[in-house]
């Protein structure tokens, strides 16, 4: 044990009936985390990400631990009522690309939870994390490195990466600020020690920053506050990111906001969101209770073939009020759970898809890997902790790291 550390070790909260899962299976699903960063595409629509997630779901369900903790069968149940909120426009709107939509999103979240919590909950809590932010970390690097590149040539913009494959901005902002909750929070449980994470936060924040990615960056901010601000025995986390990091983030969003809002360029991001906003309110109206159908963009139904960047909006214009209403509640009760959940699991849970809901204000919300990794990263908090309180590992309170 490191210096200054201190430990006391308390007695497992009373243990029931626990399957551990197949040994061999759980280490092939945590070893699968490795690609969920993955966001190269596939045979059109879906990614690498997306393949891999759906594969690993049906190892965990079939071979994963039971019985399921109470949170995440809470967190479920949300999900299957959203689920049957966005039923209702795949019946009033039949086309294919409605039917697979509707399958992937549930994938991304309630399948992210069932693989995370699999993993956590067979004892790999560690390897799990630490296979997930393998590629954000070459990420973060490949992002730096670009960007020293592009201010070498006086390039002052924005970093898209082209190799391995291609990466959006707001991929590459968007993935490096949920690694940089997760290194930034670490639970004491994760046993990992702040001259390792420090520098690796100091990595993908500057990976974060150079990506330009204003709702990665907002969100990073919103999920180090949550960590900073709530406190619990083991919560011995540096201020200096709200000193700093956050205060910069803030104004550097609304300052480039502004510029673009006071520059009159009709065809900057921000006046191009204000048309897509309208746009997608129109598409809204053609069907207000049921909306236009997942993935209307794809149709040639309407003039407008874009995927709304607010997630609200792309509901409300995919599934009508009645979607709405239930990724509201998912939303909402989403975050009750994990906050409700004990601090030394549920705050970095809590803090990441609070992350994801900030990030869904600026950009659009049901895509491919922003939205699987993190439930993924909440799931594997709920399955340690499941883990703990069945007697896997003796659990930990008071610990000062």
């Amino acid at each position: 044990m490191s210096a200054g550390t201190e430990e006391r070790r308390v007695a497992p909260a009373a243990r029931t009936w626990v399957h551990r899962g197949d040994g061999a299976a759980m280490l092939l699903v945590t070893a699968s985390l490795f690609f969920v960063p993955l966001v190269r595409r596939v045979g059109g629509t879906l990614s690498i990400s997306d393949l891999v997630l759906f594969g690993a779901f049906w190892v965990a369900v079939v071979l994963g631990p039971r019985p399921w903790s109470r949170p995440l069968r809470a967190l479920l149940w949300l999900t299957a009522l959203f689920q049957v909120s966005t039923a209702f426009t795949v019946l009033a709107n039949p086309y294919s690309a409605n039917v697979v939509e509707w399958a992937h999103e549930w994938e991304l979240v309630a399948g992210a939870l069932v693989v995370g919590w699999a993993v956590g909950a067979s004892g790999h809590v560690r390897g799990g994390f630490a296979v997930l932010l393998a590629p954000c970390l070459a990420i973060a690097v490949l992002a730096i490195s670009t960007s020293l590149s592009q201010l070498s040539a006086g390039n002052l913009g924005p970093v898209y990466l082209s190799w391995p494959f291609g990466m959006h901005k707001n991929v590459v902002g968007d993935v490096l600020a949920f690694a940089g909750t997760v290194l930034y929070a670490r639970p004491a449980w994760l046993r990992w020690p702040r001259r390792v994470t420090w520098p690796l936060f100091a990595v993908v924040a500057l990976g974060a920053v150079a990506s330009q990615s204003r709702q990665g960056l907002a969100g990073l901010a919103v999920a180090l506050m949550i960590v900073i601000v709530r406190r619990y025995p083991t919560n011995k986390r540096s201020k200096l990111p709200l000193l700093t990091l956050v205060p910069a983030a803030v104004w550097w969003i609304v300052s480039s906001t502004q510029a673009q809002v006071d520059s009159g360029n009709t065809f900057n991001s921000a006046y191009t969101r204000l048309h897509w906003y309208a746009a997608a309110l129109d598409v809204w109206r053609s069907d207000v209770p049921f909306g236009a159908g997942l993935r209307w963009w794809y149709t040639d139904r309407f003039p407008l073939a874009i995927q709304p960047p607010n997630a609200e909006l792309e509901v409300l214009s995919s599934t009508g009020v009645v979607g709405l209403l239930g990724f509201t509640v998912l939303c909402v009760g989403a975050l009750v759970v994990l906050w409700r959940t004990n601090p030394l699991y549920g705050t970095l849970a809590v803090a990441v898809v609070a992350n994801r809901l900030v990030q869904g204000q600026l950009d659009i919300f049901w895509v491919t890997v922003q939205t699987s990794i993190p439930f993924v990263v909440a799931g594997l908090c709920l399955g340690h902790q499941s883990f703990v309180d069945g007697g896997g590992e003796p659990a930990l309170e008071g610990v000062v790291t």
